[in-house]
Formats: C-alpha cells, sequence, structure tokens
C-alpha cells in the first residue's frame, strides 16, 4: 500500500507539473513597460514634460523604447496600460461594460463627489443621461443669443480699449461667465469672482498626488470645492424655493435638474445636483479656455488662417441688423471658423487623454492587461500620426473639408457612449467668441516662444500677453 501510495503521489505531481508548465506556455505576459519609484511611479516625469509643454514627449519616449501600442506604467500610485494609436482607441470606446468601466481617481472623487464622473456605475449612467439632455445640441442653440450676449458684455468690460491685456486671464473670465450664465443664471460679479478663484484652486489640484495636509494643492483643491458645493446648495434651494412660491424657474442647468426625473421617476438630491454643476464648470470652462488661447495664439501665428476666418465673421455680421444677435444659423454659417477650431482641438487638444479600469482580464496585441487596472487612450496617438493626418504638424483647417476623416483618430472629445457630453457647448462657445475677437482686433503675441505648460490642461506660463490693434 505504501508502495502504491508513493505512485499516486508521484503521478499527481507530475500532473501539476505538466499543467502549470502549460498555463504558464497559454498566458500571455504584461506589456512592456517600467513602474517607477514605488508609490509615486512615473508621476513626477510625467509631470515634468508636462510643465515643460510637451506631455506628448513622454508618452511617445516609452512608445518608442518598449512598444507601438501597449506599454505600462504607474501614474499616481495606479498600474496604468497605455494603449496607443486607431486600434487602442476603438477598444476603449467601444468595450464600455463589458470589458472596462469609466474611472477616476480617488483624488476626484474628493472634489467631485456624486457626479456622473465619479459616481458608481449604474448612478453614473442615470445622471448622465439627466444632465447631459440638457447640454444637447438642440437645447443650445436655442440658446445662442444668451452666448452672445455674455461675450459682448465681457468684451466691453475687459477687451475693449486696451492695447495689451493678458489674454489667458481674460479668456478664462469670458469663459467662467458664460458658465455661470448656463448653469446658475447668477448676474452678481462678486460672486462670480469669488467662485472663479474657488475653480482655479480647485483645477490646480487636478491629478495631483493624493496628500491630504495643510498646504498641498490636493488639500486646497479638496476645501476649494466643499466651499463651490455649500454655495451651490444654497442657490439650489434658492430656486427651489422660489419656484414652489411663485411657479417660476430660470432656463440654466441647476434650473433643469431640480425638476428632472430619470427614467425610474427619482429625482436628484441638491448634493448631486451641486456636485454635478461643479464638474460641468470646472470641466466646461478650463477645457474651453485652453482651447481659445490657443486658438488665439495660432491665429497669430497664421495671418492667413486669421483673414479667411475674418471674412467670414464679416460676412455674417453684415447680414445681421445693427445690434442684433448671433442665432444658431449664423452658427452653422460658420464653416471655415469651426475648422480652425477643430485644428487647433487636433494639435493642441485640452485633454490628453481619459482613464478606464479593466473589469475583466483580457489580451491585447499579444499582451494581458490584468483587471483592476488603469487602461488610458492618449489624444496625440492618432492627432499626429502622419497615417490618418497628413503632415500632421502642419496647421491646415482645410484638411477637414479635403481629407476623410477615419473614424476614432479625431477625438478631442473621446469617443463612444463616453464622449464629452458638453461638446457642443464647447463649440458654440468659442465660435461667438472668435466671431467677436476677430472682428473687434488683430493681435500679436508679446512673447512668441512663450512655454504653453500642461497642468493639467493647456496654460500660457506668462499670461499670453498680446497686444491688440482695434480695426478701422
Amino acid at each position: 500500500m505504501e508502495y502504491l501510495l508513493y505512485i499516486f503521489l508521484g503521478v499527481c505531481g507530475f500532473a501539476y507539473l505538466v499543467f502549470r508548465f502549460n498555463e504558464d506556455k497559454n498566458k500571455h505576459p504584461l506589456p512592456p513597460g517600467t513602474m517607477g519609484w514605488p508609490l509615486i511611479g512615473e508621476t513626477f516625469e510625467l509631470q515634468r514634460f508636462s510643465i515643460a509643454g510637451k506631455p506628448y514627449e513622454f508618452h511617445k519616449k516609452r512608445v518608442r523604447k518598449y512598444n507601438t501600442d501597449i506599454f505600462k506604467t504607474c501614474i499616481i500610485g495606479e498600474k496604468s496600460i497605455i494603449l496607443w494609436g486607431l486600434a487602442g482607441n476603438k477598444l476603449i470606446f467601444t468595450s464600455e461594460k463589458t470589458l472596462m468601466l469609466t474611472w477616476w481617481h480617488d483624488t476626484l472623487k474628493k472634489l467631485f463627489g456624486t457626479s456622473f464622473f465619479t459616481a458608481p456605475y449604474d448612478e453614473a449612467v442615470r445622471t448622465r443621461k439627466i444632465v447631459t439632455a440638457f447640454l444637447q445640441q438642440e437645447v443650445m442653440h436655442q440658446l445662442v443669443e444668451r452666448f452672445d450676449k455674455t461675450c459682448r458684455k465681457c468684451m466691453q468690460r475687459d477687451w475693449i480699449g486696451n492695447n495689451k491685456v493678458l489674454a489667458f486671464s481674460l479668456i478664462k473670465k469670458y469663459a467662467f461667465s458664460i458658465a455661470c450664465d448656463m448653469f446658475t443664471s447668477v448676474d452678481d460679479s462678486e460672486w462670480e469672482t469669488k467662485m472663479m478663484k474657488e475653480f482655479n484652486i480647485l483645477l490646480g489640484g487636478v491629478f495631483q498626488l493624493p496628500i491630504y495636509f495643510p498646504g498641498t494643492r490636493h488639500y486646497k483643491a479638496v476645501r476649494s470645492a466643499d466651499l463651490i458645493r455649500e454655495e451651490l446648495i444654497k442657490l439650489i434651494k434658492k430656486k427651489r424655493m422660489i419656484r414652489d412660491l411663485e411657479g417660476t424657474t430660470d432656463k440654466d442647468l441647476i434650473s433643469y435638474l431640480i425638476d428632472a426625473h430619470g427614467e425610474n421617476g427619482n429625482v436628484l438630491s441638491d448634493t448631486e445636483i451641486a456636485d454635478n454643476v461643479i464638474l460641468l464648470m470646472n470641466a466646461g470652462h478650463d477645457t474651453s479656455t485652453s482651447s481659445m488661447m490657443m486658438l488665439m495664439k495660432y491665429l497669430a501665428e497664421m495671418p492667413d488662417c486669421y483673414y479667411k476666418v475674418l471674412q467670414e465673421q464679416r460676412e455674417i455680421a453684415m447680414q445681421k441688423k445693427p445690434g442684433e444677435l448671433l442665432n444658431k444659423d449664423d452658427i452653422h454659417k460658420m464653416k471655415y471658423s469651426w475648422n480652425v477650431i477643430k485644428e487647433v482641438l487636433r494639435l493642441s487638444p485640452p485633454i490628453v487623454g481619459t482613464f478606464r479600469k479593466s473589469k475583466v482580464d483580457f489580451t491585447y496585441n499579444g499582451y494581458t492587461v490584468p483587471k483592476g487596472w488603469v487602461v488610458s487612450w492618449i489624444t496625440y496617438s492618432t492627432h499626429k500620426d502622419a497615417r490618418y493626418f497628413q503632415d500632421p504638424e502642419k496647421f491646415d483647417p482645410v484638411r477637414f473639408d479635403r481629407d476623410k476623416l477615419t473614424p476614432y483618430t479625431f477625438v478631442p472629445f473621446g469617443g463612444g457612449p463616453r464622449m464629452c457630453p458638453g461638446n457642443e457647448f464647447a463649440k458654440l462657445e468659442m465660435l461667438v467668441f472668435l466671431h467677436h475677437l476677430v472682428r473687434e482686433f488683430r493681435w500679436e503675441l508679446e512673447f512668441p516662444n512663450e512655454i504653453i505648460a500642461v497642468d493639467p490642461m493647456p496654460k500660457s506660463s506668462k499670461g499670453l500677453p498680446v497686444y491688440l490693434y482695434k480695426h478701422q
């Protein structure tokens, strides 16, 4: 019996070794790359490239060194895999809930709370449907006149009469004024100034190491988010009271969300409304600010493009009565101007990429993407690829009429079911601004070689000072 026991154990041991050998043989390796330093990973190196205005180089360096389609890294303490190129974009944009789920770092959850960006998946889907209904094209086109009124006010207040301005800060004021009007209907310059200060602090803490200690950017951002939330909840309660007493509501995002019902009949709480407004006001005015800043920079460098935009906008203005506001039909006529903006978004996208988290283990290009790892796509990976954009470093707005776009290659607003819901809002905001700016001025950059840092969005290191020359 003892002899048979030894034979049995030997057979079991051999079978186990064969099983493990075949298992290891069939298992795909992790993507190539390095995880950097313990805990912080390669966060500081990414920040170094970003502050120097070259976030693209951080990723491109690794693509050259490791693999042209996929590599691993560690950012803000998270094991991450970067998918590079068209195929990676397509996989991420079309595999929501099957292979991956939208994910944001815990630092953002402290800032944006129950918003649809950071809420658990099912709650996020429910809230997103409610929130994004306000941002749809047909709703936005009904509000073009409000965009125009706010832009005229900002032009008169901040631009006209000046020979030199810090364009970045004035663009930011305009974008924040638009957000305040469309989302809150608050027309109070002191409140607006106070809120913009807090939102600037909040943005400074996005994608920072989660060190919650007095003095750190993350700590300051969390405190500012709490203050903004308190102010918005006060405003929400006031709007609810006016609605209940007088039966009237404003045409803004907060009022819309107060009355909105989900598919199951549920309404959003005051905190959910506040968190989603914080998210959209922060993302909306900051991404648009970056894009309009780069728009001014490129048009200063491309006088031929500037004069084509000016001609188009003058033709639209000539068809209007004196003082008549822009409308949706005027926006449709701004075809070349919109192509210019799209070329700005291609070369200098406000968002480098976004994040997913793998729901299951899966294989991509012969490598394992483990469950629970962060998976990211990078805007530049296709925007500056000569296979999809001829002469990709050249500023060429006509390409959007001349060349056929390959799906999943032009992705400044992302793609798939998680595409940025504010793309139509941003389009109107930028086109209305461009309409008034070019009709009032031509401009020159004081520092043509000024560094445009990315922190976490493109930002002028000197404030983009420009000389303004009013048209005669």
